[in-house]
């Protein structure tokens, strides 16, 4: 078929196969759609700005015209030879489908059609034409993992010779992860702060990053571990009102309770108390946070913390499934956790 798997796609960015004339960019991490669309645009070499070569388009321009999509490829350019027809926003449009259908049955001669779209499903007319075709290639993009995130700071940080001490990259790790292009605003924002010393520390960390999303996320999270349910209420409505991605609060979650994990396996095997192992956690906890942490772990039993990975782990999976109840999904799992972390 197809598609690359999300571990696959760097290495055919590397070196696109040019038998795939139609190229499908999708998944619910925006940042890394758009960064690998124009990684994809810039391995035409095309001149992206030359609207000649580069045609771009949006989606809902498409569905309101059908068949635009097969002229426009078909149209023999004045000043161009190849050319490249970029489309941005793509989803359910019947549309784009039956046109993309259209071209991948009879080819455009030296067209090629670079399509950015969000989190499709399985199943999804879009994805499945592209994934279908021998002359097409699907490739998703979804939230980085902990090991691209390493990555990424070593190359964001790399281009400046900096380095960053355990604790602080620990601490910055915690804070990226839900959109990529705002994971490379982040890292390049702490690499101005600290420029003329090369060196980054976790109080560096502490002072730069943090925006809006991650503070209300926060909250959302400690409100959960408190057990206080008009608060996550009203910190729930404040992160989705901000336009925040849901993603990336189950993601923050998780980590949050899968340090909960390792530190209650500390206090079970080694026989330490909460305060303890809270005080010699990696990454530390923040002073402010310390004592809610302590409570919790003196509440909850290990298989508190296992359910509630499980039910956050299983809220990831059904709001990619169904994107557009991605919110709901969110807050039902997250007030489940609240009842177990409360009892």
């Amino acid at each position: 078929m197809a598609q690359k798997k999300a571990h696959e796609v760097e290495a055919w960015l590397a070196k696109p196969d040019p038998s795939k004339r139609i190229v499908l960019v999708y998944g619910p991490d925006r940042g890394l759609v758009s960064e690998r669309a124009r990684r994809m645009a810039l391995a035409t070499g095309l001149p992206l700005d030359d609207p000649f070569s580069v045609i771009r388009l949006d989606a809902s321009e498409l569905d309101q015209s059908p068949g635009r999509l097969e002229s426009e490829a078909r149209t023999v350019p004045m000043f161009a030879g190849r050319r490249l027809i970029w489309i941005g926003g793509a989803g359910a449009q019947k549309a784009l489908v039956d046109d993309l259908k259209q071209l991948l049955q009879a080819p455009a001669d030296e067209t090629s059609i670079l399509i950015e779209a969000g989190d499709l499903k399985k199943g999804s007319a879009l994805r499945t034409t592209v994934e279908s075709a021998a002359g097409a290639m699907a490739l998703p993009c979804y939230a980085d993992d902990m090991r691209s995130i390493d990555a990424l700071i070593d190359q964001e940080l790399g281009r400046e010779n900096l380095r960053i001490s355990l604790d602080a990259r620990e601490a910055l790790k915690a804070s990226l992860g839900g959109d990529r292009l705002a994971s490379r605003s982040e890292i390049a924002k702490l690499g101005l702060y600290v420029i003329d010393r090369g060196n980054i520390g976790l109080d560096d960390v502490r002072a730069v990053i943090g925006d809006v999303a991650a503070i209300s996320a926060d909250e959302v999270i400690d409100s959960v571990l408190s057990g206080r349910r008009h608060r996550f209420e009203a910190a729930f409505s404040r992160y989705t009102a901000a336009g925040s991605p849901p993603f990336t609060l189950l993601n923050a979650a998780i980590r949050q309770f899968q340090a909960l994990q390792i530190m209650k396996a500390a206090m079970e095997e080694g026989g330490k108390s909460a305060a303890a192992v809270v005080a010699s956690a990696r990454p530390p906890v923040f002073f402010s946070r310390r004592s809610l942490v302590e409570d919790t772990l003196k509440r909850c039993a290990p298989g508190t913390l296992a359910r509630a990975l499980a039910a956050l782990q299983e809220a990831v999976l059904q709001s990619r499934q169904t994107s557009q109840l991605a919110v709901a999904i969110t807050r039902q799992a997250l007030l489940r956790i609240l009842g177990l972390t409360s009892n």
